[in-house]
């Protein structure tokens, strides 16, 4: 779906990325590191918001190989690859519905003019209202979303990545921030989005990522250490010593278990 070949970004004399070699299939892929190893800077190139030093970046399209590396954001986006961000980056004063449809016609033949009356454009709203039952927000479709819990704007956030039906999903973080009782259904919109999407996964929770991930690929210093499926990552001496240190296994995949309703540590596993 999505390919690098010796991808690299240089700001000055410092190598944020660094000869990547990647290609991302109908998975889901999970990217980790120590901060500053290069994940967004990463995420940045594929969406073209950072032209690379050097390499290139390749989309599937219709069986062939074409080259993005010098494509725009919207560009990219409308080739099918969507993003979401560390930081939510939604329109706090819209509605969720609002938000999501603005999105939805943004990759539709009616781009132009996405901010005349929301009830113009029955399709989009339809897109839209569909991709919030998804999400879990189709209750919340009335609600500004300034008025939204930090979950529920990670959900909505999700909700506007996925409005145009892409074929490549970038999700950067997205449990930064959310409660203990929130990130399960976080955890659970990943795991279905993943169904029908190829998923490249930025995350620190080392319970979240051997859950979840197909595979594993680790960055550290803009250069691959590491590419493996999750108990091979997590064994791999290189990565012990680089990012996960003494990390042991916690206990997110028992979420479900305990019917008392007692909270979860967000926390266990995780990696700052």
């Amino acid at each position: 779906m999505l390919r690098t070949t010796g991808l690299t970004k240089r700001f000055g004399g410092l190598t944020a990325v660094d000869e990547v070699d990647f290609e991302l299939g109908t998975e889901l892929c999970s990217l980790i590191g120590p901060n500053g190893a290069g994940k967004t800077t990463f995420f940045d190139l594929l969406t073209g918001v950072l032209e690379p030093t050097a390499g290139s970046i390749e989309l599937r399209r219709d069986g062939d190989w074409v080259d993005v590396t010098d494509a725009s954001p919207d560009e990219t986006a409308a080739m099918g690859v969507h993003r979401s961000y560390q930081i939510t980056n939604v329109f706090p004063t819209l509605t969720v519905l609002e938000n999501v449809r603005v999105a939805a016609q943004a990759h539709g033949d009616d781009a132009a003019t996405f901010w005349r009356n929301v009830d113009a454009y029955d399709e989009y709203v339809a897109e839209a209202r569909a991709v919030l039952e998804r999400v879990g927000l189709a209750d919340r479709a009335d609600d500004v979303a300034q008025n939204l819990s930090h979950g529920a704007s990670r959900q909505l956030e999700v909700a506007v990545a996925l409005a145009g039906d892409p074929d490549v999903l970038l999700l950067d973080e997205p449990n930064a921030g959310v409660s203990s009782e929130s990130v399960g259904d976080i955890v659970d919109l990943i795991e279905d989005v993943a169904e029908d999407h190829a998923v490249l996964l930025v995350e620190h929770n080392m319970d979240i990522v051997m859950e979840v991930s197909d595979r594993v690929v680790v960055l550290n210093q803009g250069a691959v250490i590491a590419d493996d499926e999750p108990s091979a990552v997590r064994e791999n001496p290189a990565v012990q010593e680089a990012y996960l240190g003494g990390y042991e296994p916690g206990d997110l995949e028992d979420r479900n278990a305990d019917e008392s309703g007692a909270g979860r540590d967000t926390d266990s596993g995780g990696v700052a």
